[in-house]
């Protein structure tokens, strides 16, 4: 799985968890919904770390445990 792969099924993974969706978690973290769409899509090949931070955010979540996930185990360069 590539980097952009697992950071947007993460993100998608705390969306339902939280029963929230992708355009409210834009809402809550002041990232523009077409930069999340572009992580989704894989449009965004390198999403920005900072971008990411801002999701946490929103989330309510330490950037350590975004990450902490068993789908950023096996990452393809």
């Amino acid at each position: 799985m590539k980097l952009y792969e697992a950071v947007g099924k993460r993100i998608l993974e705390y969306c339902s968890e939280r029963n929230i969706t992708p355009n409210k978690l834009c809402t809550m973290s002041g990232v523009i919904q077409s930069t999340v769409n572009s992580i989704f899509s894989g449009r965004s090949k390198n999403p920005k770390l900072a971008t990411i931070q801002f999701l946490c955010d929103g989330l309510g979540i330490k950037l350590k445990d975004f990450f902490n996930s068993p789908l950023f185990d096996d990452i393809d360069d």
